[in-house]
């Protein structure tokens, strides 16, 4: 696809290789995919640079700009992402124009003895990938290590799709290293998808690292200068008031550990009086009287059940397929937003 079949297709939506500034109807589009107001304008020119430069559509799924909260910035900031298919196209359209040779040498994966195999057997994932793309004669070797790239939970486990397909998803961050050093003019300024997976993964200070015990306040809560929202919970005269700092905590963007330690309380406040030996126990799903606290697993899982509602109520067949081609990605490696964003693409037509 040439920069010509872009502004062909696509209609309103199509990018013009000549154009400076994203449309009314292509930013409405942008913003309904899950590209929230504090993306900056900045962020917005060089997306649109870039899918310019890349000649991938991201009104066809096939490049995203996904926003992750950055506490250095102290903001959400923006930074556009592809699969490693979209970076196979780029590299195949590049050498098609240029007229240039282009291959790899076999996959190697390497185990945590130092030993490279070209095919991968063990149950556990593997240390380390390396791949070697050829162009023009010339080696491009990129080596990817499992513990840099791999996407955790909250327990600091792998995921689904890295607990059982580890060596395919470390072989694809090593593709894509070695790809970007082949094609450093095409590729530079984006990133994978399963490169950037580990970025979502939580850092320490987010983790639920204990139960916080009710009436005491946790050290690794960063509260907000001039309030405790701890210490109003537990001075709090009822429930109804315990779910009321809960759900300032939350838009005040406190961690879960302080979010949890509001939940306990309120459980506490919401005991019978007429049983007040009986304290109620803690346990994992995180809830005060019908309030529920949800986990970054719990949203995947409610989005995914909005795409698969929104794929029947349209009749959509083929599922699997029809989301992988549709996100560029493999449900289980997609963001969040981005499945939700398709959902809301796909329901207006159910």
């Amino acid at each position: 696809m040439t920069t010509t079949d872009i502004a062909k297709a696509g209609g309103s939506l199509a990018i013009r290789p000549d154009q400076i500034s994203w449309t009314d109807d292509q930013a409405a589009v942008l913003r309904q995919s899950g590209i929230s107001d504090d993306v900056t304008a900045a962020e917005l020119a060089g997306f649109l640079h870039l899918c310019q430069r890349t000649q991938l559509d991201p009104f066809s799924r096939q490049i995203y700009l996904i926003g992750r909260k950055d506490k250095r910035a102290n903001r959400v900031v923006f930074t556009p992402q592809t699969g490693i298919d979209g970076y196979r196209v780029i590299a195949h359209r590049v050498i098609a124009e240029t007229r240039e040779t282009f291959g790899y040498e076999d996959t190697l994966w390497c185990d945590s003895n130092g030993q490279w195999r070209d095919v991968w057997l063990a149950d556990a994932a593997p240390s380390a990938a390396k791949v070697t793309v050829l162009r023009n004669g010339q080696r491009f070797s990129a080596v990817a290590l499992y513990r840099e790239y791999v996407q955790t939970d909250w327990n600091g486990n792998p995921t689904r799709m890295w607990k059982n397909m580890g060596a395919n998803q470390i072989a694809k961050c090593a593709e894509a290293l070695a790809l970007r050093k082949a094609f450093p003019h095409d590729l530079a300024g984006v990133y994978t998808a399963e490169e950037m997976a580990q970025a979502d993964n939580p850092s320490a200070d987010e983790r639920h690292l204990r139960k916080v015990e009710p009436g005491q306040g946790d050290p690794w809560a960063t509260p907000t200068p001039g309030r405790d929202f701890l210490t109003e919970a537990e001075t709090a005269p009822n429930i109804e008031a315990v779910r009321q700092i809960w759900g300032e905590a939350k838009q005040a963007g406190m961690p879960d550990p302080v979010l949890n330690g509001i939940v306990e309380i309120g459980k506490l406040k919401a005991a019978p009086e007429a049983e007040p030996t009986a304290a109620p126990q803690p346990d994992d799903e995180g809830l005060v009287d019908g309030e529920v606290v949800t986990t970054p697993e719990d949203d995947y899982a409610d989005a995914v059940a909005e795409l698969r509602a929104a794929a029947e109520a349209a009749h959509l067949d083929d599922f699997d397929n029809g989301v992988t081609g549709a996100l560029g990605m493999p449900l289980a490696d997609a963001p969040v937003d981005a499945i939700r964003a398709l959902a809301a693409q796909i329901r207006p037509a159910a």
